[in-house]
């Protein structure tokens, strides 16, 4: 159906995920597709209700194109930024949409900067604009309007648009047509806001100066890495999913499925303990000094508030996660579209034992301030109560005593006590000396790797990462055994799965993790195979469409992209391996 044949929602069918560019400021984010359709956008922030929603087949959209059907789609990114540009090339010439949302993100105020560009040529463009708040219950209505500047609301969201020049409503929805001389550019400013509008009208000039400014400011240039431009590609991607709360969320989407029809399809609009020390990690090798202080602050925060009880996930104001509801929308091809999450109900020991590794990598490039280490205390005290509890994992099952969360605590606790007073350290040494000798017992399986929990001999990828961060040295037999059994029971192809489902072959059950391959580089290159860890890096680096985005998973068999997009933690870990496997 051509774009302009359709309005938005249930009949503006949606695309494979590796077409989709992601737009985002911190306090929210937007899927922009290559017909210049914008799919998918929260608003105020990321857990709010969506204004664009296509995604999941509701309602709400944000069109720029070429008004002919006949044209290709392309784009780039701005080296270091999230700011798109959306290319389109026609029978007639060539356009672009330079797309950005106004950077740095007001949490109450979401600016949207679109600027056409005739690139080469003469160019027609069919803009057309319906923002309906909250999965659509909330249509967008007209309060005023003169000239280009059109007052809108949507249920409680305050919207102005300026640059519609002689757009009309028509069934909802605000339409226009642009047309522009070659080299001529136009600007679009779609403001969306909880609170009253300044009177103030945007300068788009000024806006994209301060977004350009700001993004240079944040992300560091890159050199002497794996693949310097992807690197910092990622490093700008973790940053734009991060608050100025400090919170990072998980990925920009919920309710993108990781299989058809399997019911695994979930909300990950919220920050995870877990991953936000991953990102920490990967910032503090790659010398991304705000995305390490984000880190560190928003995870010491949360454990000098919850303590002992600390929730896996938190809304990016520190809140509490929303229980899983369904939405009433047709949801993603292959899933009901679901909101909210019931990690809230977990306990997750390696959490704490990753807030350990994430304090001792900041305090090693000196981000490590004395008002962190009281939830220091707290991480520490935590394992010493808990660890023999079951807990839920890092892949969120059934409790029981899983081997990588308690080899986790033991890393962190062996790095933390590097920068600790002596008498600290040898309680917290003695500790993870304990832990591992005690999953050494009850989850050593008998070739001598480890396994996954006592009863569940199984090998698991995510049993590679405590060596890594050095729970158990690199020389140890457990740790070269275990490596040699990830890679030939869970690599297929230059890709890892996290474990084997019972009874079912591994591309059937579930795609690629591509975290796992990343950690498999690591865990290569810390045995001296560097040229095995540069492979598993490069396969797995080119698991993304050409906006350069990853997805959770990847399915092989198909080569598409699964789940929610982006997923924060995978670029967290192709950023810190491009540096680190760059140190011989």
């Amino acid at each position: 159906m051509a774009p302009h044949e359709s309005g938005f929602g249930a009949s503006w069918p949606p695309h494979v995920l590796r077409e989709y560019a992601l737009i985002a400021d911190g306090e929210r984010g937007a899927l922009i597709g290559p017909r210049g359709d914008f799919a998918w956008m929260c608003a105020p922030r990321w857990d709010s209700g969506a204004v664009f929603s296509s995604l999941l087949g509701g309602p709400g959209g944000y069109l720029v194109c070429p008004a002919t059907t006949r044209f290709t789609w392309g784009g780039h990114y701005e080296e270091g930024t999230l700011i798109w540009r959306s290319r389109w090339v026609t029978t007639t010439g060539i356009i672009e949409c330079r797309e950005a949302l106004a950077f740095p993100g007001d949490p109450h105020t979401a600016v949207v900067l679109r600027r056409i560009v005739a690139v080469d040529g003469d160019a027609q463009v069919q803009v057309s604009l319906s923002a309906d708040a909250d999965f659509g219950a909330h249509p967008m209505h007209q309060v005023a309007h003169r000239e280009d500047v059109r007052m809108l609301r949507a249920g409680p969201l305050h919207l102005r648009w300026t640059g519609g020049r002689g757009a009309h409503l028509r069934n909802g929805q605000l339409e226009t047509a642009i047309e522009l001389r070659e080299g001529e550019h136009h600007d679009l400013v779609l403001e969306l806001s909880d609170r009253p509008l300044r009177e103030h009208l945007p300068n788009p000039d000024q806006l994209w100066r301060q977004t350009e400014r700001e993004w240079h400011r944040r992300v560091p240039h890159m050199d002497g890495t794996l693949a310097d431009r992807d690197a910092r590609h990622a490093c700008a991607v973790l940053t734009g999913m991060t608050s100025s709360s400090g919170g990072m969320v998980a990925a920009a989407t919920t309710a993108l499925p990781e299989r058809a029809e399997q019911g695994r399809n979930y909300d990950y609009r919220y920050c995870w303990i877990r991953d936000q020390c991953y990102a920490g990690h990967a910032a503090a090798a790659a010398g991304a000094d705000s995305l390490l202080d984000a880190s560190v602050a928003f995870i010491a925060e949360r454990l000098l508030d919850d303590g002992p009880q600390l929730k896996p996930a938190y809304t990016v104001g520190g809140g509490r996660v929303p229980d899983e509801s369904t939405l009433d929308l047709p949801g993603y091809p292959g899933a009901d579209a679901h909101l909210g999450n019931w990690v809230n109900e977990q306990f997750q020991l390696d959490s704490f034992g990753e807030a350990l590794l994430l304090f001792a990598a900041a305090d090693r490039v000196g981000h490590l301030g004395s008002e962190h280490w009281k939830a220091v205390e707290i991480a520490t005290e935590t394992i010493e109560q808990r660890w023999n509890e079951p807990d839920a994992g890092i892949w969120e099952l059934d409790n029981a005593e899983w081997a990588h969360s308690r080899l986790t605590c033991a890393a962190g606790l062996r790095a933390i006590s590097a920068a600790a007073p002596a008498a600290h350290s040898v309680r917290w040494d003695a500790l993870a000396d304990a832990l591992v000798a005690d999953t050494d017992t009850r989850s050593l399986h008998p070739s001598g790797r480890w396994q996954r929990a006592p009863g569940d001999d199984r090998v698991d990828a995510a049993l590679l990462l405590p060596a890594i961060r050095g729970g158990v040295a690199a020389d140890d037999p457990r740790t070269r055994l275990t490596l040699d059994a990830v890679r030939a029971e869970l690599g297929r192809e230059g890709y890892v799965y996290r474990f084997r489902h019972r009874g079912q072959p591994l591309a059937d059950a579930e795609g690629a993790f591509l975290l796992c391959g990343f950690v498999m580089a690591l865990a290569e290159h810390q045995q001296g195979h560097h040229v095995a860890a540069a492979r598993w890096f490069e396969r797995n680096r080119a698991a993304c469409g050409s906006p350069a985005l990853f997805t959770e998973e990847f399915d092989i068999v198909e080569r598409q992209l699964r789940g929610n997009l982006p997923q924060a933690f995978v670029h967290a870990l192709l950023l810190e391996s491009a540096h680190r496997l760059a140190i011989a």
